[in-house]
């Protein structure tokens, strides 16, 4: 095995094990097995973005198992439209193992995500970073392929960042900074999974900054009508 391996393993590490607490914290808190996380992420209420994106990858999952003529026309491609950085979060080009694994990856993100960092900001996180993501391989990393792994990688960024800024447990506080750290270094080796992470990192710490200027503002607010009604 390879320096360069090594280091993928090791940036991968450094993404899904914050991730994985992360993730965690956002369920309350509590330690529990995979099925009963995953219960208490898909909660009610319900959260409506996540079920509709999973939705869609698994009908496209099921677009692509039974045409694989579509991948062709949707991946990333050399000189290809634009529109393909988008498209290319639809498909898995790497077969059954990406399937499984991205679409499992997925169901567990997106809920974490959206009741971290809201119903109409999780979707724009996902599309934007593996879009980005796609627009740099697209430009020379990595011209052909797709997968919405990077989508991913930028709702574990987002949560990270956000959780780095504002989270209640300092240890994890700290761990949360390995993420935009592996993802600087998976950008340094030209994979793009980096891209992902890193604009997840600076949309989820932009909205955490915007959401700590509102609390300031209600609170301004919540003291200006006590002093009124005092008066």
């Amino acid at each position: 095995m390879n320096t360069h391996t090594l280091a993928l393993y090791g940036c991968a590490a450094a993404v899904v094990v914050p991730g994985t607490r992360l993730i965690a914290a956002r369920s309350h808190g509590q330690q529990s097995g995979p099925g009963r996380l995953l219960a208490d992420l898909w909660r009610r209420p319900v959260p409506r973005a996540a079920a509709v994106l999973t939705g869609v990858m698994v009908a496209m999952a099921v677009v692509q198992s039974a045409a694989p003529d579509v991948v062709p026309h949707l991946e990333r491609a050399p000189h290809g439209p634009w529109w393909r950085a988008a498209t290319a979060l639809l498909v898995q080009t790497s077969g059954w193992p990406q399937l499984a694994f991205n679409l499992a990856a997925l169901a567990v993100v997106a809920p974490a995500a959206e009741r971290g960092l809201g119903t109409g900001r999780m979707p724009v996180v996902f599309l934007l970073s593996g879009i980005t993501a796609h627009v740099v391989s697209m430009a020379g990393w990595s011209v052909h392929g797709g997968g919405d792994s990077v989508g991913v990688c930028g709702l574990v960024g987002a949560l990270a960042a956000a959780y780095a800024l504002d989270g209640r447990q300092r240890p994890l506080r700290y761990l949360s900074v390995l993420v935009p750290a592996a993802g600087a270094v998976l950008c340094l080796l030209q994979n793009n999974h980096g891209v992902g992470v890193l604009t997840g990192v600076l949309l989820g710490a932009a909205a955490a900054l915007v959401g700590k200027d509102d609390d300031k503002d209600d609170s301004s607010d919540g003291s200006e009508r006590t002093a009124v009604v005092g008066a």
